[in-house]
């Protein structure tokens, strides 16, 4: 089988612009996560024969698909989300695309898609950004939030696999995920509703995990809080993660606590990354199973001070609150503690390029 049948790009860029300069650079500095999307997209398509082939980047329009597409119909459908950032120099990087890429392949396996080749995932990068640079946001702590997609395109009702896919990558520029309204978060952890039990899709980053959080995310807002704090499916009282980003704790002697990865649990990018950097700090940092009752003894005890969340999307974002049935607790009083704040200062400053002790996760895209 050939996975990847060569990389002769076909390009259609947009003749005139829906926006001027101005307009987009006021959008890139200002749109919310996910409300405003730039000129273009990529596309390619993925067949037994041909392998990953007919890479195109083209003017973003709506697609046409059969209605008996499998994705349509069985949730055939992974993705990934990533950050692009511009650079003091005025250039663009983008921070750990070769994980993401592994993610995206890991999330595939799951589903059997085929595995999307790493260098035409950075290829199509690195085509997307440069055809839509004038949206790069020029604010530190935005980006260009680039979504690559992985789908089922078979017409067929059959119950298996599909036998063609489609690849899809959308940008828009975001600054954090919660937007300007929160500078720090309330999370409801909820025993009604689980998000992954063993040998399920919880350690893949699929559609259907983030469909099935819907209802528990609107349990979470009417109870005031901005999302939903999941514990595992089988007990339903060990911390797992949250909806869309992980998440970690301070302790009174400075250490760092996070859940293991344990199948149920995305693998998320900016965790890891947040270890390494703790770790490099000096910080200690462990990964352990914690039951919500007693977190919130903890923090009620003064042997938890902080919480924040991580991921892409949110990249850090203090935890002010967590509410249950069983009790609540509150946290830092709404502001990001030390350990939070410092660690949020480190990453920040590798993702604009502003750091002095620079990671090898940024790749320079122009």
């Amino acid at each position: 089988m050939t996975i990847h049948a060569g990389t002769d790009w076909i390009r259609e860029f947009a003749a005139t612009s829906r926006l001027s300069d101005v307009q987009v650079r006021e959008l890139a500095d200002t749109a919310g996560f996910g409300e405003t999307f730039t000129d273009h997209m990529v596309t390619a398509r993925w067949s037994a024969d041909d392998g990953w082939h007919d890479p195109r980047v083209l003017p973003r329009r709506p697609m046409t698909v059969d209605p008996a597409m499998v994705g349509l119909h069985y949730g055939q459908v992974v993705f990934e989300g990533l950050k692009v950032y511009r650079t003091p120099e005025g250039g663009a990087a983008g921070f750990r695309l070769a994980e993401h890429c592994r993610r995206l392949a890991r999330s595939a396996s799951r589903f059997a898609i085929p595995e999307f080749p790493e260098d035409l995932f950075l290829e199509s990068i690195t085509e997307l950004v440069r055809a839509d640079s004038r949206w790069l946001p020029s604010i530190c702590g935005r980006a260009l939030y680039l979504r690559p997609t992985l789908l089922g395109t078979e017409t067929t009702l059959a119950l298996r696999p599909s036998a063609t896919y489609s690849y899809l990558l959308l940008a828009f520029p975001t600054g954090s995920f919660f937007g300007s309204v929160a500078e720090s978060v309330s999370v409801w952890a909820t025993h009604r509703y689980s998000r992954a039990a063993p040998g399920g899709t919880g350690a893949a980053k699929c559609a259907g995990n983030y469909a099935a959080s819907f209802l528990a995310q609107q349990e979470a807002r009417e109870r005031g809080c901005h999302q939903v704090l999941w514990l595992d499916a089988v007990e339903r009282q060990w911390i797992e993660e949250m909806g869309g980003m992980n998440v970690f704790w301070v302790c009174a002697d400075g250490s760092l606590v996070t859940p293991p990865l344990t199948g149920t649990v995305l693998e998320g990018v900016t965790r890891d990354s947040i270890m390494v950097l703790a770790r490099r700090r000096g910080i200690s940092v462990r990964e352990k199973r914690v039951g919500l009752a007693d977190f919130l003894a903890d923090v009620t005890a003064g042997r938890i001070t902080e919480a924040f969340a991580c991921g892409t999307a949110a990249a850090i974002t203090p935890i002010r609150k967590v509410a249950s049935d069983i009790g609540s607790c509150d946290l830092g009083g709404g502001l990001a503690g030390p350990i939070t704040h410092l660690l949020r200062s480190d990453l920040t400053a590798i993702h604009h390029g502003t750091s002095g002790r620079p990671e090898r996760w940024m790749t320079t895209l122009l």
